[in-house]
């Protein structure tokens, strides 16, 4: 009988931990062509079954990481600005790629190498956490074919 019951339990924790919650894909960073100077990391995240808000994201391999997104404005002049949180509705992907929403990665390992896979953390609004491995690749290298 406690094995059925310890059965039971496994089962339903599972369960729970299923599509209930956003989850990322594709996540990769490009490392700097000069060191010193900022890497970036780019991710995917697809809604769970209610609204979420990211408040920030670090990556293991830089003292630093801050949400930006990029824009065109007036005469063709592209800028960056700071994000504080970013709404990752129910059910829909939000995308973090080149030319919009980035991290952009601050103080960067110097012993950071391409090709390995580094950590990223995801904290939201209601206090989930989410890690990620993210795949480098080098400042003149194409994004990972996923």
């Amino acid at each position: 009988m406690t094995r059925w019951w310890m059965l039971m339990a496994v089962v339903t924790l599972g369960g729970c931990s299923g599509p209930g919650r956003v989850t990322v894909d594709d996540a990769w960073i490009r490392l700097p062509a000069v060191t010193g100077r900022p890497g970036v990391a780019y991710f995917t995240l697809e809604g769970g079954p209610s609204n979420a808000t990211l408040i920030n994201v670090s990556a293991d391999i830089a003292i630093r990481a801050e949400m930006h997104e990029s824009m065109t404005g007036a005469g063709g002049m592209t800028s960056m600005k700071p994000l504080a949180s970013v709404a990752v509705p129910a059910g829909t992907d939000t995308v973090f790629a080149p030319g919009g929403r980035h991290v952009m990665l601050f103080d960067i390992n110097p012993k950071a190498k391409v090709g390995r896979i580094y950590n990223l953390t995801l904290n939201f609004s209601n206090g989930a956490r989410i890690y990620a491995g993210a795949m480098t690749v080098g400042a003149a290298d194409p994004a990972p074919d996923f």
